[in-house]
């Protein structure tokens, strides 16, 4: 019998498990509907969250939506039941469905979706194709009165700060004494305007994403009690040579082209693939780009890649490709980032034991392939 948990526990898990710092600054990821404190019994993992498989997931009693591709993806003015997407939000909001979306967070994470297809393909030397380092992360050090510290943490906590490696919620803390001397038109939470004071308080020091810096700050002057909250912000850099988006690695054994196809088909479980380059071109060393990343060829290519596979590539992509003599392998958007989104269900339950966790079964690619007819 399975046993709920709040939202803000299956949230945590994802944010450690795919950090927001490695989601592109473009994204928007994590909990983007619902409320964190709400009780989860039912997960149900998706790539792409579609009113078909809103209505799956209402009538199957779910709780919490793990969508790969974010809902809500660009800023929208009005929900309505107008509109599919806003008469989707809507079915979900009164189901009390809260939706989590990890998208590139999970592409990069060290265990997510450009390292699983490395791996299908048996690579060797699996690295990053971009490194994330000098890019990432910021230290936000501020003074809080000890009474206030732990709401201040939370308010960062809340917004993605305090993760460093697989550990969430980290802060440093020291004692200290702060002074200050308000003028006649302020109103100190501490001593009196026009008096210099001298009080306790606690430097608080947590590392935040970039991407996440804005929020951070908002939301750690709301909650101090400081009408003017000092505070500074420190760059950092990351040694973490596994941080990074895409993936490329080397072959056992080189292959052909058409029989590194052969191998990726059958790896995703599919009959068809587009591809860009000569059948008999040997392949040593493979890049790896989920979904629709074919800009990544230029990143291999610097790393002595011969091929990149991707799910998806616009016409141009592909002319430079062939001009620069590097294969592109293309089984599609949905064949490279779906049966992730199965294995996360898998993980979710190896984590969560109490709760029912499982991947839509109505959800399907939307491209159809034509084979033509046999006369």
């Amino acid at each position: 019998m399975s046993h709920s948990l709040p939202v803000s526990e299956i949230v945590a898990f994802m944010n450690q498990f795919a950090p927001r710092t490695l989601a592109e600054e473009w994204d928007n990821v994590g909990l983007l509907v619902g409320h964190a404190e709400s009780d989860v019994s039912a997960v149900m993992t998706c790539l792409t969250l579609t009113p078909d498989v809103a209505a799956e997931a209402i009538e199957r009693d779910v709780d919490l939506i793990v969508s790969h591709h974010p809902v809500m993806f660009r800023p929208i003015q009005t929900i309505t039941a107008a509109d599919p997407q806003g008469k989707m939000l809507l079915d979900l909001i009164s189901a009390g469905i809260a939706v989590f979306c990890p998208h590139t967070a999970y592409d990069s994470a060290i265990a997510g979706i450009n390292q699983q297809l490395a791996e299908m393909l048996e690579l060797q030397e699996i690295a990053p194709l971009r490194t994330y380092s000098g890019r990432d992360s910021v230290k936000i050090v501020c003074s809080v009165p000890a009474a206030n510290l732990e709401s201040v943490q939370q308010a960062l906590w809340k917004e993605g700060s305090g993760y460093v490696g697989d550990y969430s919620r980290c802060s440093f803390s020291s004692d200290g004494t702060g002074t200050f001397l308000g003028g006649e038109t302020t109103s100190p939470a501490v001593g009196s305007a026009g008096q210099l004071e001298r009080v306790p308080v606690i430097r608080l020091e947590v590392v935040c994403p970039k991407t996440r810096l804005s929020g951070a700050l908002s939301a750690m002057i709301a909650a101090h009690p400081y009408e003017e909250p000092a505070y500074d912000v420190y760059p950092l850099q990351s040694d973490d040579p596994r941080m990074g988006s895409g993936r490329c690695g080397k072959l056992r054994e080189p292959l052909t082209l058409e029989e590194f196809n052969e191998r990726v088909k059958a790896g995703l479980g599919i009959r068809n693939l587009q591809y860009v380059g000569e059948l008999s071109m040997p392949i040593r060393r493979v890049a790896v780009a989920c979904g629709a990343a074919a800009e990544f060829q230029r990143d291999g290519r610097r790393l002595g890649c011969d091929v990149l596979l991707t799910g998806e590539a616009r016409f141009h992509d592909c002319l430079e490709a062939r001009q620069a003599g590097m294969a592109l392998v293309l089984p599609g958007h949905y064949a490279t980032e779906r049966p992730a989104m199965e294995r996360l269900a898998e993980i979710l339950t190896s984590q969560f034991a109490s709760l029912t966790v499982f991947a839509s079964v109505v959800e399907s690619d939307p491209i159809q392939w034509d084979s033509g007819t046999t006369p």
